[in-house]
């Protein structure tokens, strides 16, 4: 079963375990400095573009708990992406690694470079 569809039936909960454990081995970041320097590939930054705040979900629909909520102009991170829920005429989603794994909408995000999917 791939990642993408595991992700869609389990939500934040069973991606959470399966991307720590890919984490675990990857080296981590010193401090904040979330430049590609080669320690985090494939992370993308990404500017929350919602006036009022991003609702970060636990799946990639309205219908997943919420997190939290990213100030308008947060700075994220994010990990990959996946078809979720139509927001605005958007089906992309974005996993955020932000403290907490999370989802937010890509209608109210907005990226430097186009994540991967996962």
């Amino acid at each position: 079963m791939s990642l993408r569809i595991l992700l869609m039936r389990f939500g934040i909960a069973a991606a959470g375990g399966a991307l720590m454990a890919l984490a675990a081995t990857t080296p981590a970041a010193a401090g904040d400095d979330w430049e590609d320097n080669g320690r985090n590939r494939g992370i993308v930054k990404g500017e929350v573009t919602a006036r009022s705040g991003l609702i970060l979900r636990s799946a990639p629909n309205r219908g997943g708990a919420v997190i939290r909520v990213a100030p308008f102009g947060e700075i994220v991170k994010i990990f990959c992406k996946t078809r979720g829920q139509n927001i605005d005429g958007n089906r992309n989603w974005y996993l955020l690694t932000n403290g907490t794994w999370a989802w937010g909408s890509a209608r109210y995000i907005e990226t430097w470079k186009t994540p991967r999917w996962c």
